[in-house]
């Protein structure tokens, strides 16, 4: 969620992210842009990771098996669609929580395009700290075909508007920061 808030005359910084007023249990909010994933992404998150499955890195080896191709880490997958998230669900987050029921439940190829959503399931103020509440979201990803290929529970400590202060490094007065782009 890309939202400005006004810090001057004709002057306006972007936020993204949401406050814990800002969540409605029931909301759905469709993550953009998508991200295509390549080959290249999955063979170095996959070596990076020490994860040196055959499925991943060896073409000849995959081709042989039942998916005809190298099926993309199911690492990366997570990754990119929890980063797909953070814009809308928690760029305003203080900490995440956990995660909870990752499931796959189709493969991704080098070449799809990933698109997730999220459904807010719950919301709580926090009992030990004021000021911040507890925010739990369903996340679903898709293909560019619609075919769903995972899904995922996720909580996280998000800070109420009153009490989020202003963004670190800005600005008070609403001129510029020095050295900064104008």
């Amino acid at each position: 969620m890309l939202t400005a808030e006004k810090i001057g005359d004709q002057r306006y910084r972007a936020r993204y992210g949401r406050y814990f007023e800002e969540f409605t249990l029931g909301d759905t909010y469709e993550h953009r842009p998508g991200r295509t994933v390549t080959e290249s992404d999955n063979i170095q998150f996959s070596l990076l990771t020490m994860n040196s499955h055959p499925m991943h890195c060896d073409k000849a080896h995959a081709q042989k098996s039942e998916f005809g191709d190298l099926i993309v880490n199911s690492g990366l997958t997570l990754a990119i669609v929890l980063g797909l998230t953070v814009n809308d669900v928690s760029a305003q987050a203080i900490a995440n929580l956990g995660w909870k029921e990752i499931v796959l439940t189709a493969p991704v190829f080098a070449g799809d395009t990933l698109y997730a959503e999220s459904t807010v399931l719950a919301k709580r103020e926090s009992k030990s700290r004021p000021g911040q509440g507890i925010v739990t979201v369903s996340t679903r990803a898709y293909k560019q075909t619609g075919v769903q290929v995972m899904a995922f529970e996720r909580t996280f400590l998000v800070p109420k508007q009153y009490a989020a202060g202003p963004t670190p490094g800005a600005p008070t007065s609403g001129t510029p920061t020095p050295g900064a782009p104008n």
